[in-house]
């Protein structure tokens, strides 16, 4: 009697389907969760009209594009272009302008959000830490175009505020004109992005830092465990996969400078330190009419970018994290 009433093996199916991992058919899924693929069409559709839709025009790049004879007129000239551009003056002084300000994003604006969101972390008053936060949240929704007018205001040789309270503060009379100078070009757009980025960034690790359990923390006191032995073995520990992730989102923009930020803020003065994979495009391929070169040089630009997204993912799961795919 009792063998009757066993229950039967499980069997692989319906292991999967108790851990939920079985495949249900399109034609189920389809009128069974068919809101969800409503809001997930705009989102598709989006993709498929500017992403990849337009991907098709980086055929001009293995090409001597003539707009008057179109894609299928022009000439196909193989890799001329790309041994133009490693071979050219320029690619050494780009690359090298492109991957300093890469590193200076990684070591300084990368880390920003992090520590502040630690930092509001700590706070207890309320309506302090709601305050701060709605302050540097502000910056992010200007353009960079304010941005660059602010800069201007703050750092003009004539009439800058910060400007004049350095000559006030050192007594130099000499006027520095930093938004020319090559050695503060770089600085200038650093500072930027933290003004402009770092509030915004919180919202991300903030949103981790929530989701930390308490009784974490309350063990860790029973332990005897100080505010900095908290953050360093509960805090740290449990936004570590959200830093990697991020990390890793980043690699694939380390050649991606932004070109209006950096465009606004070139001179003819500065413009060594400033010409990058992204300025160069544009100078090349709408001031001089050079298409199919530019199209080149921003196909190796997101190639680039590809590998490191690979690249770091790889790292990250040989390294012991959850990687993005």
């Amino acid at each position: 009697m009792a063998t009757d009433l066993a229950p039967p093996p499980e069997t692989a199916a319906t292991k999967a389907e108790r851990r939920g991992t079985t495949r249900v058919p399109l034609r189920v899924a389809l009128p069974r969760y068919r809101w969800l693929y409503l809001m997930l069409l705009p989102g598709v559709v989006y993709f498929a009209l500017f992403k990849y839709l337009p991907m098709y025009g980086v055929t001009i790049a293995f090409q001597d594009f003539l707009p008057f004879l179109g894609y299928s007129g022009s000439p196909w000239v193989g890799f001329k272009h790309f041994q133009e551009l490693f071979a050219g003056p320029d690619f050494g002084r780009l690359m090298f302008n492109t991957l300093f300000l890469a590193f200076l994003n990684v070591v300084i604006v990368f880390p920003a959000p992090i520590v502040v969101a630690l930092l509001l972390n700590e706070l207890r008053i309320n309506i302090v830490k709601r305050s701060v936060q709605s302050l540097i949240y502000i910056p992010h929704f200007l353009s960079w175009t304010i941005v660059a007018s602010l800069t201007y205001v703050l750092f003009a040789a004539d009439f800058g505020v910060i400007s004049g309270w350095i000559r006030d503060l050192v007594g130099d009379t000499a006027k520095i004109d930093y938004m020319a100078q090559e050695e503060w070009f770089r600085p200038l757009i650093i500072l930027q992005q933290l003004w402009k980025q770092t509030g915004w960034g919180t919202i991300i690790y903030l949103a981790a830092l929530a989701g930390v359990d308490p009784n974490l923390y309350e063990a860790a006191r029973m332990d005897g465990a100080g505010r900095f032995r908290q953050l360093w073995h509960v805090t740290l520990p449990a936004i570590r996969p959200t830093v990697v992730v991020m990390a890793i989102l980043m690699s694939g923009n380390l050649l991606d400078s932004g070109f209006e930020q950096i465009w606004l803020m070139t001179t003819s003065l500065n413009r060594s330190v400033a010409d990058v994979f992204d300025t160069y495009v544009y100078y090349t391929g709408i001031t001089q009419g050079a298409i199919s070169y530019s199209t080149a040089v921003g196909l190796f630009k997101g190639l680039a970018g590809v590998i490191l997204i690979f690249g770091s993912n790889w790292l990250a799961k040989r390294l012991g994290q959850r990687g993005l795919f």
